[in-house]
């Protein structure tokens, strides 16, 4: 937006993409348009602005630390794996809502309850691993600052 500020939902909603039901003809045209539902999920999604922010930090936090290259690359592949997980839910969301417009379904509830576990299966995976790998040289680091 030309003021800085995030889109609302609605101006999201309204953004016209040219012949996006059509197939990509070529590789640029998928990268647009996968990077329309990352900014899609970005400018309208909380929970994937939160992880997107805490999977920063835990870089950061590893980067100060100096962490291995293997334990960045397994924070950086659990970062991926929870944020793909909130762009699928996204999707699967969308979807849903397209199916039963305004009205409430069973199996839509449980297709929506399904997609966030998903989610959240995939955020505590995310947090054991930053637990593991960025607990115990923050925890000696501080030690040392103490003593």
């Amino acid at each position: 937006m030309p003021d800085g500020k995030l889109p609302s939902h609605s101006q999201v909603r309204s953004l016209h993409r040219d012949s996006s039901w059509q197939v990509a003809t070529n590789i640029w045209t998928s990268f647009r348009y996968a990077s329309s539902g990352i900014f899609y999920a970005f400018a309208t999604q909380r929970n994937f602005r939160i992880h997107v922010i805490i999977g920063t930090a835990a870089i950061a936090l590893g980067t100060f630390l100096r962490l291995s290259r293997v334990e960045m690359t397994a924070i950086a592949i659990t970062i991926g794996f929870v944020l793909a997980m909130e762009l699928l839910n996204t999707a699967i969301e969308s979807v849903v809502d397209l199916a039963v417009k305004q009205s409430y379904h069973e199996l839509a509830r449980i297709a929506k309850d399904c997609a966030a576990g998903a989610v959240l299966v995939s955020s505590l995976a995310a947090v054991t691993v930053a637990g593991y790998l960025l607990l115990p040289p923050l925890v000696a680091l501080v030690w040392q600052y103490i003593n």
